[in-house]
C-alpha cells in the first residue's frame, strides 16, 4: 500500500496554495452495488436533459476507474469567485455570468492544482494523482457533496455555508488511502426560489435542470444559428451563461463574501459592455477583450446571435436599448 500522507495534511498544504474549501471522499471497488437502480446521470440522460452535450453521457462518468484504474480517494478543491460588483440596470446593457468576468478559471485552478500534485508527488513519488478542473469525465459536484464542502442545491449547482454556490471545483484522483469526510446534508428546506425565478421553467423539479430550456446552456454550448425563440424571448439582456437562480438563492445572497483572489476581479468591460457592441463586436475585439477569459468558449458568431436575440426580445417587449 502507498501511504506517506495523511488527509490531514493534504488538507492544510491545499489551504496553504489558496483553495478556500477542501475534502476528501473514498472511491469504492464497486462504483454501483445495484446495477438495477439508475444513478441520477443516468436517468438526466434518459430524459434528455443533456440537449447535445454528448460528453455528459462518457461512461467513465459513472466509474473513476476508468478515468484512474488505482484510484482509492479524491480530494474534492473549491475557489471562491464571488466580486460584489453589479450589473448596470439598464436594459440596454449585456449581461456575462460572474464565472466569467476575471480570468479563466481553468487557469487559476489548474496552477494551484498542478502545485498540490507535484508537492503529493515529491513526497513519496509513488503516490498516482491526476487532476481536473472542469475539463475531465468526474461529476464534480457529486463528489464535492460525498466530500462534504456543499451540498447540491435544487438548481444543481453546490453550495457551501461559507461562500454560498460561487465556487469553482476541481478534484484529483490518487492511489492514497485517505481519511474520508462526512458527506454534506442538505440545507435547501421548502426553498424554491430558484424554481420559481427561472424564465425559461429550466428547473424541471428540484435538481434536475433541462439543458434545453437553459438560457446558460444556449448562450455558451448551443452552436446554432438561430436560438429557440422561447429562450431568446425570455434572455433579458443575458449573452454569456446565467445567473438568475444562484443571484437569488438565499444562501448566496446571505453568505457570499469577496474573493481574495486577484485574478476573479472582473475586467471592466465584461460588467458595462452593451448590447449593441456585443452585436457588431469585430473578430479582433473578441480576441482583446475576450483574452486571458473562460469566454472564449463562445464563438464570434454566437456572441453576435446571442446579442441580437436579446436586442430583438428588448424591442418586442417595449424595452428601450442604450444608443
Amino acid at each position: 500500500m502507498v501511504q506517506s500522507l495523511d488527509s490531514q495534511t493534504i488538507k492544510q498544504q491545499a489551504l496553504i496554495l489558496g483553495f478556500h474549501k477542501v475534502g476528501i471522499a473514498t472511491v469504492f471497488p464497486d462504483p454501483v452495488a445495484d446495477q438495477s437502480a439508475p444513478t441520477p446521470l443516468q436517468k438526466w440522460l434518459a430524459q434528455g436533459c443533456h440537449a447535445d452535450m454528448e460528453w455528459m453521457a462518457d461512461p467513465r462518468r459513472q466509474d473513476l476507474h476508468r478515468v484512474m484504474p488505482e484510484v482509492r480517494s479524491v480530494i474534492c478543491l473549491g475557489i471562491n469567485y464571488y466580486t460584489p460588483q453589479q450589473r448596470p440596470s439598464g436594459q440596454g446593457y449585456a449581461k456575462i455570468s460572474r464565472y466569467g468576468w476575471g480570468r479563466d478559471y481553468h487557469r487559476v485552478l489548474n496552477r494551484r492544482l498542478k502545485a498540490l500534485t507535484a508537492w503529493m508527488q515529491k513526497q513519496n513519488p509513488q503516490i498516482q494523482v491526476r487532476y481536473y478542473a472542469d475539463t475531465g469525465p468526474v461529476q464534480d459536484k457529486i463528489w464535492a457533496e460525498r466530500a462534504g464542502i456543499g451540498w447540491i442545491g435544487k438548481h444543481s449547482n453546490l453550495i457551501s455555508r461559507e461562500y454560498g454556490s460561487w465556487l469553482f471545483l476541481g478534484e484529483i484522483l490518487t492511489n492514497l488511502d485517505l481519511e474520508p469526510d462526512r458527506p454534506h446534508t442538505q440545507h435547501c428546506g421548502t426553498c424554491t426560489r430558484c424554481i420559481s425565478a427561472c424564465p425559461t421553467v429550466a428547473i424541471r423539479q428540484p435538481f434536475v435542470v433541462d439543458a434545453n430550456r437553459c438560457i446558460a446552456y444556449h448562450t455558451i454550448e448551443n452552436r446554432g444559428v438561430e436560438l429557440p425563440a422561447e429562450i431568446s424571448q425570455n434572455m433579458d439582456g443575458w449573452v454569456a451563461g446565467c445567473d438568475i437562480c444562484q443571484d437569488v438563492c438565499p444562501w448566496n445572497q446571505r453568505f457570499a463574501q469577496e474573493t481574495d483572489i486577484p485574478d476573479f476581479q472582473p475586467y471592466p468591460w465584461h460588467v458595462e459592455t452593451t448590447l449593441k457592441e456585443l452585436a457588431a463586436i469585430s473578430g479582433e475585439e473578441r480576441d482583446r477583450k475576450f483574452r486571458a477569459s473562460a469566454l472564449r468558449r463562445i464563438s464570434l458568431k454566437m456572441l453576435r446571435r446571442n446579442a441580437t436575440a436579446s436586442i430583438q426580445a428588448n424591442a418586442q417587449n417595449g424595452k428601450t436599448p442604450l444608443v
